[in-house]
């Protein structure tokens, strides 16, 4: 698709779009529990210090498959950027928010690929259901173990490959509010 057609497309409404260096382009659906659920917690890896490597939808290199711009990743302290992208090599551990539209992927296609590629701790955080999977010990398929922590259960320390400890705050994650009526 060239850039004047680009300019010319009238994308979803609550969509974001990203166009990737390799001409993919992906959409994703937005809404105030997704955003909310990132910016938490992004508040929480603050306590692994100001300039800890923890991105959120920036794309890291998967070889021979599709690249993914996670919604969370912590990455090691000593990891470099290849070009303009981090290897999932550098990974200690991602998060994804599940959105209306993403659950299976992020419950399923995610869960095999993160493990597959070794990633040592994938979050399936899950504002609609009010919990958190957590996913350990990789293996070429997915991962072996899964514990679930619902929100509203205090603070959940979550160790990373390096040493350090994640501290994910189940109380403060946010929770979809009812919908009204429309104004």
């Amino acid at each position: 698709m060239s850039v004047e057609a680009i300019m010319h497309t009238e994308f979803p409404e609550g969509y974001a779009v990203f166009i990737g260096a390799d001409g993919k382009m992906i959409m994703t659906p937005r809404s105030l529990e997704h955003s909310s659920t990132i910016r938490s917690m992004q508040i929480d890896t603050l306590a692994l210090g100001r300039h800890a490597k923890v991105t959120s939808d920036v794309y890291i290199d998967f070889p021979a498959d599709e690249n993914s711009a996670p919604d969370l990743a912590i990455l090691r302290e000593d990891s470099q950027r290849v070009g303009k992208r981090y290897s999932f090599e550098d990974v200690l551990l991602i998060a994804e928010v599940v959105s209306v539209s993403s659950a299976r992927k992020d419950y399923d296609d995610c869960t095999a690929k993160y493990g597959r590629y070794g990633i040592p701790v994938y979050l399936v955080v899950d504002p609609y259901a009010g919990e958190v999977v957590v996913h350990t010990q990789s293996t070429g398929t997915g991962y072996i173990a899964a514990h679930t922590h619902k929100y509203g259960t205090g603070k959940l320390p979550i160790e990373l490959a390096d040493g350090r400890t994640f501290t994910l705050d189940l109380d403060e994650l946010p929770r979809p509010e009812p919908e009204t009526g429309a104004r």
